[in-house]
């Protein structure tokens, strides 16, 4: 599988250096009535079924935050249709977001860029997909791919919006008895390991026709969306007829986004080990959404 980005040079994170608690940040989306700040001390942590302090809590600042775009190349060509709401969605972004946009095709990533503020740019990069059957072999192997060589220098909030019917044809049938991945867990691993919270938008592929397709696909989506502490925008039996709803949700949720610092225990010996969290508030009301696990370690710009 190749990552065709043409890209400055990744900067890699220092081996950890010590076992034991060590500084480490979860993206976190704390939905409230109002868009009044939430306070760390109005959320409960626990790390490895264990009590933990929250150290902080910080919102996503528009200049910390990075949104990745993955089209998979294989959409039908109606999906055309939408490239107007995609354009406005990246327009609309605050100043300072760094956006940009990749097709999913033969197990990786092709991008039109790297991460930039302009905005106006990345828009005039989206082009319709290839809408060849099965281009993208597995959008599950082009994620994959992506969050383990993540295109940027800086451990910023990062965002993912994967736009794809979801189907894994690598796991064999798309039956409701067959929903077990290892392709959709590596996946999910491989951006709870880099800190990505993955959103997803359903869109039918060239070569796939509703049915248990569209099930399976639809419900692997969720899966990671609900496992990175992202959200699967859209479930229907039939395309959204538009994406801009959704994509105003996104938007939103990314502004609900908080940076959580804690502190959680590294293990040398196996260093991409991911540590179990759960995230709760005390406010009635308040719902909370965070990655069910975790690399120690791993601390995000957040200012």
């Amino acid at each position: 599988m190749i990552l065709a980005v043409s890209l400055a040079a990744v900067c890699t994170l220092p081996a950890l250096a010590q076992e034991g608690p060590v500084p480490t940040t979860a993206l976190v989306r704390v939905e409230v009535k109002t868009n009044a700040p939430v306070d760390a001390s109005s959320l409960t942590l626990q790390v490895n079924g264990h009590d933990a302090p929250i150290e902080s809590l910080t919102r996503v600042a528009p200049q910390t935050a990075e949104v990745a775009i993955l089209i998979d190349d294989g959409l039908r060509r109606n999906v055309a249709l939408q490239l107007d709401d995609i354009s406005k969605f990246i327009t609309s972004l605050p100043p300072g977001v760094k956006v940009m946009v990749g097709y999913l095709a033969n197990g990786g990533v092709r991008a039109t860029g790297g991460f930039t503020t302009d905005h106006e740019a990345v828009a005039k990069q989206l082009r319709m997909p290839l809408s060849v059957p099965g281009i993208s072999a597995s959008p599950y192997f082009g994620l994959s791919e992506f969050v383990k060589h993540w295109p940027s220098p800086v451990r910023a909030s990062r965002f993912v919006l994967m736009i794809s019917n979801g189907v894994d044809p690598y796991n064999g049938s798309t039956s409701i008895m067959n929903q077990d991945s290892p392709y959709v867990q590596a996946a999910q691993e491989d951006a709870q390991r880099a800190g990505v919270a993955v959103y997803s938008l359903y869109y039918p592929d060239a070569g796939m026709r509703g049915g248990s397709a569209s099930f399976s696909g639809q419900s692997y989506m969720d899966q990671l969306a609900q496992a990175t502490g992202g959200e699967s925008l859209f479930n229907g039996t039939i395309p959204p007829v538009a994406f801009e709803p959704f994509l105003k949700t996104f938007a939103k949720d990314i502004s609900e986004s908080y940076v959580m610092g804690f502190r959680a225990s590294a293990n040398n010996e196996k260093r991409d080990t991911l540590t179990r969290i759960k995230v709760k508030s005390n406010d009635k009301g308040v719902k909370v959404y965070a990655p069910e696990n975790v690399h120690p370690g791993e601390v995000a710009v957040h200012e």
